[in-house]
């Protein structure tokens, strides 16, 4: 079972990588749900909210985490690597690096949370490439409550991610990394903003590719012949436990 937690839904689109890439593979997801958003948390909640789903899905047997939450990632997962030194853990980060490597305009845009943003990946990822290229940051304002009561597509949501998006296209953005799990299910939103010739790119498939590689660097891939089984965890009520899964398998 390979253990996948996020603070509420968002991590459902790299849960839906690893269904799509790895089906032989068990999975587990725990989406917080009642303290989510994350992102304008104190560093503090963020570390302890994750302990706590680790611990859990630990409990459950999972044998490897993939912290499908990029604040969550930029907190804590030195510390859980450290505090689970026998435990793989995959973690998130914005997609910085391919975006850099393929613009054509020089420009890139990442669309992230507050925490996020101030997180060693990314100010890392900043570091590297930001002399090469113009790195242009944006908080996605309400993007995870969107999502979180499945307001995708309403035109208030569609303000949002106006006023997210457009800024970082007026300055030639022609990459914008989606730097929250939650901001894929944004994405046709956010493609209609931007316009034609600029790629939205998130991290969902490298994730999934670099789970493949651990499973097999541990040995812990799961039998060819092996049934997969599909369960949704949460710290909210039963009834958020199975918009988790309706979320999952939608389209599925």
């Amino acid at each position: 079972m390979i253990g996948v937690f996020d603070s509420g839904l968002g991590g459902i689109s790299v849960w839906q990588a690893l269904y799509d890439a790895l089906p032989h593979e068990s999975l587990m997801y725990l989406g917080d749900g009642a303290r989510c958003p994350y992102g304008s948390r104190s560093r503090e909640e963020v570390l302890q909210f994750t302990c706590e789903a680790v611990e859990r899905l630990l409990s459950e047997g999972c044998k490897m985490i993939v912290v499908a939450c990029n604040t969550a990632t930029a907190v804590a997962i030195k510390y859980l690597r450290e505090k689970y030194p026998n435990v793989p853990f995959v973690g998130l980060e914005p997609a910085v690096k391919p975006a850099a490597l393929t613009t054509k305009s020089g420009v890139i845009g990442v669309l992230a949370t507050e925490r996020s943003l101030r997180g060693d990946h990314f100010l890392r990822a900043e570091e590297k490439y930001g002399a090469e290229v113009k790195i242009l940051k944006g908080v996605g304002e309400g993007f995870v409550e969107a999502v979180e009561h499945n307001e995708e597509h309403t035109p208030e949501t569609a303000e949002l991610v106006r006023k997210a998006v457009a800024p970082l296209v007026a300055e030639g953005a022609d990459k914008i990394v989606l730097g929250c799990t939650h901001y894929p299910f944004l994405r046709d939103v956010i493609a209609k903003v931007a316009g034609e010739g600029v790629e939205i790119i998130d991290s969902s498939e490298a994730v999934a590719r670099r789970v493949a590689t651990l499973l097999d660097e541990n040995n812990l891939r799961a039998n060819e012949d092996a049934t997969a089984e599909y369960r949704f965890l949460t710290f909210a009520d039963k009834a958020y436990a199975e918009k988790l899964r309706e979320k999952a398998f939608h389209n599925r």
